[in-house]
């Protein structure tokens, strides 16, 4: 419970015990602004490194995700989408970056947690394979800006989208 409070992710109220922690729009900016950040840099190194046996493996991850949103299975569907953006990070060739995710490993649950709620809502699918295939085009041409602003909008698509279910249940 009590590394479950450090991470934000549960809150001890007097004489009632632990509960899961409301999901605020402060603590998904301040979380996916790091993301944000990490995600264009890990996307920026990986337009120059990566090889094309990790391109088709990016390429077959995408096609699965895709795949997994048919599944109903929000575990799956949330694995598939960490799954793409680990074989980024992991194509990086820059093994401090990827410690640094896992590092952050707080940090990663709680985004974790953000992705999910995205991934609650199935109208959001399409968006997120076209943004997929925005981002793996953009590696497949080398084109540092055009990944980088895929990223950074497939981030800020999804604070849009986190943001209105936390005020729907306010």
């Amino acid at each position: 419970i009590r590394m479950l409070e450090q991470e934000g992710l549960a809150v001890t109220i007097p004489r009632k015990g632990a509960e899961v922690a409301k999901m605020t729009e402060k603590d998904m900016e301040d979380v996916l602004q790091i993301r944000d950040a990490l995600d264009e840099l890990a996307s920026s190194i990986a337009c120059e490194q990566m090889t094309k046996e990790q391109l088709d493996t990016l390429t077959e991850t995408m096609h699965e995700f895709e795949e997994s949103t048919k599944s109903k299975d929000l575990k799956k569907i949330a694995a598939a989408d960490v799954q793409f953006h680990d074989i980024i990070y992991q194509a990086t060739g820059n093994p401090k970056l990827v410690n640094m995710v896992q590092i952050l490993n707080n940090l990663r649950e709680q985004m974790y947690r953000y992705r999910v709620e995205y991934l609650k809502d199935e109208r959001n699918y399409p968006t997120l394979m076209r943004e997929h295939s925005e981002i793996v085009e953009g590696l497949m041409t080398k084109d540092k800006g055009r990944v980088t602003e895929a990223m950074h909008k497939h981030v800020k698509n999804q604070v849009v989208a986190v943001k209105e279910m936390i005020r729907e249940q306010e």
